[in-house]
């Protein structure tokens, strides 16, 4: 799986986390479905569970401490050079 950071545009205020903190991250993604939403204007789901549009520049922001322990997480994949 590609992923790529970018914050986050609110779309619909996100119940779950009503600190208002979520709105100040940036979030993993994939990065294809990051590409389509910036051309498309269609919103993403992030790691975390976060869906918004991505339209600023994600290294203005922190990255969400939910997607990274998340994206830790994750097993390390390999591209098309993966000897399996």
């Amino acid at each position: 799986m590609s992923t790529k950071i970018l914050p986050e545009q609110e779309t619909t205020p996100r119940t779950s986390h009503g600190d208002g903190d979520h709105e100040r991250f940036a979030h993993y993604a994939d990065r294809n479905k990051i590409t389509e939403a910036m051309v498309t204007g269609t919103p993403i789901r992030a790691l975390c569970g976060k869906v918004w549009v991505p339209s600023r520049d994600p290294k203005k922001y922190p990255v969400c401490p939910e997607c990274k322990e998340i994206y830790d997480g994750l097993p390390k994949g390999g591209g098309d050079d993966q000897n399996q």
